[in-house]
Order: structure tokens, then sequence, then C-alpha cells
């Protein structure tokens, strides 16, 4: 039987109710103190923005990434973040189901990343699962849009300001709207 971690980071339903959770919701609060932490941080102070983004993660964050804070993230070590990507202030990522950002990207300010999901049945609605996100090289996500769970965001892609985003975006389209849905496609 797997630890409630590795349940969790398999995207199988976790409760309250079971041994571990503690545990899982313990090192949650940890990485929502270090990205307090983060949000006294100056902007210019980059080298401290990437201390503190390798403790959240587990791991370095690209020195050629740039994060300005604050950044509300409940779980850091199943985000993978790449090379060269800027994202903005004020995004929210719930890591607990996975989120992969290739190189490259865009995130504007007030994005929210979403890979947890609650169960359907309202007797068992405190349990949750998650869904990975992942978001290919060289993709823009506008300001205050919301990406859902288990959604892939193709190459090249745009996701509009204030779109929400609930299937997978192919490369070298532009999305936009609630839900989301192609409104051109990019030309070379």
């Amino acid at each position: 039987m797997h630890n409630i971690f590795e349940r969790d980071r398999n995207g199988e339903m976790i409760s309250p109710d079971e041994p571990g959770y503690e545990l899982l919701i313990d090192d949650i609060f940890s990485c929502m103190e270090t990205a307090q932490e983060l949000s006294k941080v100056s902007i210019r102070n980059q080298k401290r923005i990437h201390e503190l983004m390798g403790e959240i993660l587990g791991k370095p964050l690209p020195e050629s990434t740039t994060l300005l804070p604050p950044l509300y993230i409940d779980y850091g070590k199943p985000v993978t973040i790449g090379e060269q990507c800027f994202i903005q202030q004020c995004c929210t990522f719930f890591g607990r189901g996975r989120i992969t950002i290739g190189n490259g990207v865009f995130i504007g300010p007030k994005c929210n990343l979403i890979t947890i999901n609650h169960d359907p049945d309202p007797d068992n609605r405190s349990a949750t699962y998650g869904r990975p996100i992942v978001i290919e090289d060289k993709v823009w996500i506008g300001i205050n849009s919301t990406i859902l769970p288990g959604v892939r965001i193709g190459y090249g892609a745009i996701v509009g300001a204030q779109s929400v985003v609930t299937h997978d975006v192919p490369p070298m389209t532009i999305v936009a709207g609630n839900p989301a849905r192609v409104i051109k496609k990019i030309t070379e």
C-alpha cells in the first residue's frame, strides 16, 4: 500500500480522515509559510527569491527565470518551472496534482494554476484528488486567467486575459473566454 504522499502524487482521492493526512497538511502549511516569507522579499532581490523558491520547490528555480512575489502556493514539491520564464505577481499555484511549466513561459499577474478538485459526492466533499497541469514551452498566459486540473497548454499558445481553461489547448493557438475556446491560430 502506498503512503498518503505517493497516493496524492498519483491523483488518488485523499480524505482528511485517513492516516497520514496530518503529515501532508503539515508539509503544505510549511510550504505556505515559506511563501508568506517570500512575499516580504523585494522584487529586486532575485537571489533571495530564488533561495526561497528552492525551499518551496525542493529543487532550484532556474537562474534565468524571474518570479515577482507574492506567490500563493499550497504545495511546491510537485511543481517544476523551466528556464527563462517570467511569472508575475499575485499568482496562485495549487501544486499538489503536479504543475510542469516549460521554458520561456510568461504568466501574467493574478493567474491561477489549480490542480486539485473535491469529490463530487456531498458526503465525501472534504476529500480531494489532483490532476496535472502541463504548460509547454513559450506559452503566454494572460492576466487573471485560471487553468483547471488536467489541462495541457500546447507549445506557443496564448491564453487571453481572464480566461478559464477547462480543456487542453492546441499548440500555436489563441484561446479566450469562459470556458476558453480557440479564437485564432498563430501563424509563423
